[in-house]
């Protein structure tokens, strides 16, 4: 009897754990015998195909009467970046935080304009990693971000939190990894902001603030973090993140890309747009990456295990090399994450790193990991 209940005890137990896997949960760099548990409790979903261009991409009230700003709910997730953050807190995403990639492209285009390049290359190059692409779900955050009465929700599996892709080291307003806590919003990184903004613009940010403040907070990850990392992707993203709140949290009808700090707080922390905010007047992406990264130039690399031993690696892609960020991203970011998926995993990595190329097929050789 003792053999007996401790069976139906121990089975109870493995499917708890099973069924407790969610459905926006990553598969990226499980273990085979962790995806031969968990595949089958999935409800495989056909990916979405990207939704096109918008047909009207001038500006617009966005901050509108079908999208109003709602307070946090027990469980929704949130994560590092504030504009996805703000976008589920107006609801041109899941509240939840939970979404598939078409969802997520038709709300940056819709919320904040942002170009059809743009936004289905980050996209699904953030789904491929931080995604589910058996179920066709990605999280937006890594942990809940619920500070109401009621127990935050506990970690989730998965979300835009892998480390040093799209998350990653020198953030503006988020700490590094190595520090404990990457995905909440920094006082003390946003006092920094601050500062900047006003020592170099005056009391806005804009693209001079941005090349400053991004070459001191890389500076400042060198010389604090032994395992800082600044190799692609996050070479470029790192530079995108210093842009986008210029592109995208700007009110469109301003015209003078300079960011108010009480705006760009409301979006950084309070994951909110103004009152009467309109999109930008035409679509926008990566606009003036190359501005900022021409401040203070500095080649890809990482500290070698200890403070100030920043070395260069020549082996990532940088502004030069896009078509290398490309392969390397799939040849080593995704192939080290997934070396050996089969069946609806490898038929899903396909369709979604079909999606993630056709964005540069003008420019680059599609590389095909898996085979055609």
């Amino acid at each position: 009897m003792v053999s007996f209940v401790s069976f139906i005890t121990l089975s109870l137990a493995l499917a708890s754990s099973t069924q407790a896997f969610p459905a926006y949960g990553s598969l990226a760099g499980l273990p085979r015998e962790e995806l031969d548990r968990i595949l089958p409790t999935l409800k495989v979903r056909e990916p979405a195909s990207p939704p096109p261009p918008l047909k009207f991409n001038g500006t617009k009230l966005v901050n509108d009467a079908q999208h109003p700003w709602k307070p946090l709910r027990h469980g929704d997730i949130r994560g590092p970046c504030p504009g996805l953050n703000t976008l589920a807190s107006h609801g041109y995403l899941p509240r939840d935080g939970v979404a598939s990639p078409a969802q997520i492209i038709t709300a940056v285009q819709e919320g904040f304009n942002m170009d059809s390049f743009t936004a289905r290359f980050v996209t699904y190059a953030a789904h491929l990693v931080d995604g589910n692409v058996v179920t066709d779900r990605l999280s937006i955050g890594g942990k809940s971000q619920h500070t109401g009465p009621d127990p935050p929700a506990p970690a989730i599996v998965g979300g835009l939190n892998t480390h040093s892709v799209f998350e990653g080291d020198a953030s503006m307003t988020r700490g590094d990894a190595f520090f404990g806590d990457n995905h909440s919003f920094n006082e003390t990184l946003f006092d920094e902001f601050v500062a900047f903004s006003n020592q170099y613009g005056g009391g806005k940010y804009n693209l001079t603030v941005a090349g400053e403040y991004r070459f001191h907070r890389i500076q400042e990850s060198i010389a604090t973090n032994p395992n800082f990392s600044f190799v692609s992707p996050r070479f470029f993203t790192a530079y995108a993140e210093s842009v986008f709140p210029i592109n995208f949290f700007i009110d469109g009808r301003q015209n003078d890309t300079q960011l108010d700090l009480d705006v760009a707080r409301s979006f950084f922390q309070g994951m909110r747009m103004p009152d009467d905010f309109h999109r930008p007047n035409k679509p926008v992406g990566a606009d003036g990456l190359d501005a900022v990264a021409a401040a203070h130039p500095i080649e890809p690399g990482a500290n070698a295990g200890a403070v100030n031993s920043y070395t260069p690696d020549p082996t990532s892609a940088n502004f030069s090399t896009f078509c290398l960020l490309y392969e390397n991203f799939v040849n080593k970011t995704i192939v080290g994450l997934y070396p050996n998926p089969t069946g609806a995993l490898k038929k899903a990595l396909n369709t979604n790193l079909g999606f993630f190329y056709e964005p540069i097929s003008d420019a680059c050789t599609q590389v095909f990991p898996y085979g055609k």
